[in-house]
């Protein structure tokens, strides 16, 4: 079981790793003033110069590349880092399939509404087509590999700790069981309002709302005008 273990951890910070590598190929083909060129994908995120047709252009950072980016090596740093502290296997996972599901969403979407083109109008880089390369679908998968072995990680290093147990503690989904049931047993004591109460109540709160409008609005008054009388 340990070693299944740690070859999780090992392949999740490969993959991570890999996912992190993709943004460094290009990431998207330009068509522009009849040349076609690639982009690589840190130029996208960052920002940086953009050569296509023998002339130098500076691209605008896409916030949203940028993003992942970073999303993807927080995560793989914290994968790392799992090493030493176990504490940071929580937040790997996290961080891997939030970028994962963002990445998948940004190779969905047009490139247009991604990669940011400002810099076609402010130096006369007219651009035709627009189209992701296979290395936008590979980030995509790396990122899902890495985000489903780092969640192997948890779960089996958490049975290795609850087996030592022996016992005293629980299993993470088992903690997550219970917290449904704990959860339903709370929502059955739950007395709801009847209809004349939820009538009463809105009405009141609505009055509540009408005064302390009011007040503020009194005061809102009398300071202008206050405020009009110093500066006369």
């Amino acid at each position: 079981m340990k070693t299944a273990n740690r070859i999780c951890q090992v392949l999740a910070i490969a993959f991570g790793l890999g996912a992190l590598v993709m943004f460094f190929m290009n990431f998207a083909e330009i068509t522009a003033n009849g040349t076609t060129e690639s982009g690589v994908g840190t130029v996208f995120a960052f920002g940086g110069k953009f050569e296509i047709g023998g002339k130098a252009y500076t691209m605008a950072k896409s916030t949203h590349l940028l993003f992942c980016f970073l999303l993807t090596a927080v995560g793989l740093v914290l994968s790392i880092f799992s090493f030493k502290s176990k504490r940071l296997r929580y937040a790997a996972p996290g961080f891997g399939l939030f970028a994962a599901i963002y990445m998948l969403v940004l190779r969905l979407r047009e490139p247009w509404n991604v990669i940011d083109l400002r810099v076609e109008k402010n130096m006369g880089l007219a651009v035709t087509e627009l189209e992701y390369t296979i290395f936008v679908w590979i980030c995509v998968i790396a990122l899902f590999l890495f985000a489903a072995f780092a969640i192997a990680y948890l779960l089996i290093d958490d049975y290795i700790e609850v087996a030592a147990s022996k016992g005293e503690k629980l299993t993470i989904p088992k903690r997550v069981v219970r917290f449904f049931r704990d959860y339903k047993s709370e929502v059955k004591k739950i007395v709801w309002p009847g209809p004349r109460d939820i009538v009463k109540n809105t009405l009141i709160v609505l009055i509540m709302c009408l005064l302390i409008g009011a007040l503020i609005w009194v005061f809102d008054f009398g300071l202008g005008k206050l405020l009009e009388l110093i500066l006369a």
